[in-house]
Parts: structure tokens; C-alpha cells; sequence
């Protein structure tokens, strides 16, 4: 007989994140794939390595309405079925235990929705698509005061093996 527990939709979905992340991680280098490819990863970590910067990430499923409450019902039935859809309209699925790094191009596109300006929680807002230097990324994304850059996924564009762009996704 299985019991059904009612939970937060946020734990519920921080839950189902750390039970599919959970596993433990190898590492692979990005190999050159010719023409551009987009992936949506959580980045691990990003390293200065002589005159470029690593990327390394964990490559995810990220899915959004309709396909997001049908993949939801599907791996997580009971959930579903008591709370409806996914929560808040999406789903993230990550099966693989894989980290692979990526240079980073030396030009590369870094857009965010959410970032930290200023230091004071109050002053974050939504800034659709804002371009921000790769310095200034590298600095806040070790910084997790106000906001943790590494706890949103990314849509990465990769190509010949460098990632030429960084898009935040935005979560409710």
C-alpha cells in the first residue's frame, strides 16, 4: 500500500531535482561538433585556465507546458495526478552523470534575466535578456549572497567545440 504525501510544490520540485541529480559525476571534454548546437545545462563551474575559461556543465531536459505536464505524469504519476502539472509550468529531467567542459569563445554572449547589481536583495528585478561582460558574470556567479547563478540552467550554444553564448533561464 503506498501513501501519497502532500508536499509544497516548490520542495516537491527541489526534491525531484536532487533525487535526479544525485548520482555520482564523471567528467568529459567537449570534442568539436562542428555546426552550432544548443543545450540547456546547470553549469558547475566556470575556471580561468591560462588565457580562457572553462565551462564545465551537466547537460539537462528542460521542459515547458503542455510537454512539461506530460513528461511530469509520466516519470513522476502520483505527483502529477494529486497537484495537476508540473509546478510553475516546467520540468527538469537529468538522468545523465556526465559534466563536460567547454572553453569559452572569446566572444562569447552572456545574457541573464535575473542578476545581482547591487549587493541589496531589494534592487534584483527582471531584466529580460540582459547582456552582461564575461568578467562581470565571472565575479557574480562565485558570489551567492543575493542570488546563485549556478542554481538556474542554461541554454548554451556550442560551436566547434566553444561556447559562443549563455542564456539564463528564467524560473519562477
Amino acid at each position: 500500500m503506498k501513501k501519497t504525501v502532500v508536499m509544497p510544490v516548490t520542495v516537491l520540485l527541489f526534491l525531484s531535482l536532487i533525487s535526479t541529480a544525485s548520482t555520482t559525476l564523471t567528467r568529459a571534454v567537449a570534442q568539436s561538433i562542428g555546426p552550432a548546437q544548443q543545450l540547456t545545462v546547470y553549469i558547475h563551474s566556470l575556471q580561468p585556465d591560462g588565457n580562457k575559461v572553462i565551462l564545465t556543465a551537466d547537460e539537462i531536459n528542460w521542459y515547458e507546458g503542455a510537454e512539461a505536464d506530460r513528461v511530469f505524469a509520466q516519470r513522476e504519476p502520483e505527483a502529477a495526478q494529486e497537484i495537476g502539472g508540473a509546478p510553475d509550468g516546467y520540468y527538469i529531467v537529468n538522468d545523465s552523470d556526465t559534466l563536460t567542459e567547454y572553453p569559452l569563445a572569446e566572444n562569447v554572449d552572456i545574457k541573464t534575466q535575473i542578476f545581482d547589481h547591487t549587493g541589496i536583495p531589494g534592487d534584483l528585478d527582471i531584466i529580460w535578456n540582459e547582456s552582461v561582460d564575461l568578467d562581470t558574470f565571472l565575479n557574480k556567479f562565485g558570489d551567492t549572497d543575493v542570488v546563485d547563478l549556478s542554481q538556474f540552467p542554461y541554454h548554451i550554444t556550442v560551436q566547434d567545440g566553444k561556447v559562443t553564448a549563455i542564456v539564463q533561464q528564467y524560473i519562477p
